[in-house]
């Protein structure tokens, strides 16, 4: 009998998008299975409590800025398994928290322990006020993927089911656009990069669907000024970063174009300042509380050490944060961070 792992190995090449899509998303593809992402990669979510407890210091000063509404909402995009959508719910001072209505948007069928108060669904809820929040989603987006060739012309890359690659056609219309723009290639033959256009497409439809609030994408990143020049597509299994192979055993994935997927109004920061300015410090502990209360010492250093990996330059500290208000002052809910760059300092360099 033949499975579905044999019949997407042999599969006719096709570009990585679509490749991508129904590796991770078809029938039985890697984000439908039941172990979850957390058994493949570790987040932000996954390394420390601490991030929860930002992000629901975000949403608690997000209700305050909207005037403590009746109905607030957290709407978690991409949600694994439902693990940041209930440690934020618990995260929530109670007055807040009684007034959320909390979303966990995801593919995969619902964990049967999760709070009975989160409403799991495939799609985002339209028309709500509240946070909108994309933690490690974007760069789950399926993208194309472009390399130089001999002669200089970037051409869409083919990919069969066992990960092997071959040239395609030039690319054209939409998506040449788009790499003129947001990801210029020189005519140096290997040169690669990967179309965020379908990326800036989920993250309008995304924002589109707040009546007003905030939506945040936080992703590995990279901006014009920086591309890398191979791209980014990659692949994780059990821990530890893989050959991308479409055949549904693995994560695929790639860094995102923040930036291409900004719009008016929105602001883009690194994950150390945005946790900075919600209160997430490395900073170790007086020495003088190992003496007087050795327990909270013990506590307070195992919080600074957390804090340290979320905020840490190299690692989780560099991930982009893109802000995107929608009918609410951004500086009112970040007002404490002196590191908040406008995306069209971007769009000047």
């Amino acid at each position: 009998m033949t499975n579905d792992k044999e019949v997407l190995r042999t599969t006719a090449p096709r570009g990585w998008r679509e490749a991508t899509e129904a590796a991770l998303y078809g029938p039985q593809g890697f984000y439908r299975r039941p172990d979850g992402p957390a058994a493949h990669f570790r987040t932000s979510v996954h390394a420390s409590p601490l991030y929860a407890g930002a992000v629901a210091r975000l949403l608690t000063r997000l209700d305050a800025e909207l005037g403590h509404p009746y109905e607030v909402a957290f709407v978690d995009m991409g949600a694994g398994r439902g693990e940041l959508t209930a440690a934020v719910l618990a995260a929530l001072p109670s007055d807040v928290a009684a007034r959320v209505r909390a979303y966990a948007v995801e593919l995969a069928e619902r964990p049967a322990d999760l709070d009975p108060r989160v409403e799991w669904r495939s799609t985002p809820p339209a028309g709500v006020t509240g946070l909108l929040f994309a933690n490690e989603w974007l760069d789950n987006v399926p993208v194309d993927v472009v390399e130089v060739d001999e002669d200089g012309v970037p051409r869409r890359v083919l990919v069969d089911g066992d990960g092997t690659e071959a040239p395609g056609d030039p690319v054209d219309g939409p998506d040449a656009q788009w790499l003129a723009h947001w990801w210029p290639l020189a005519p140096e033959p290997g040169l690669r990069a990967e179309i965020g256009r379908p990326r800036d497409g989920a993250w309008a439809a995304a924002t589109a669907t707040l009546t007003r609030g905030l939506a945040v994408a936080v992703d590995y990143a990279h901006t014009r000024d920086a591309r890398p020049p191979f791209g980014t597509l990659t692949g994780f299994r059990e821990g530890r970063e893989t050959a991308p192979v479409p055949d549904g055993s693995c994560d695929i994935t790639a860094h995102v174009a923040l930036d291409a997927c900004a719009a008016d109004g929105s602001a883009l920061l690194t994950q150390r300042a945005a946790l900075g300015a919600l209160g997430v410090s490395g900073g170790r502990p007086p020495l003088t509380l190992a003496s007087t209360d050795p327990a909270a010492y013990v506590r307070a250093l195992t919080r600074a050490g957390e804090a340290a990996e979320l905020t840490a330059p190299g690692g989780l500290g560099d991930f982009g944060w893109l802000l995107r208000p929608v009918d609410v002052a951004l500086e009112a809910l970040l007002a404490d961070d002196p590191l908040l760059v406008d995306v069209a300092d971007h769009e000047e360099q």
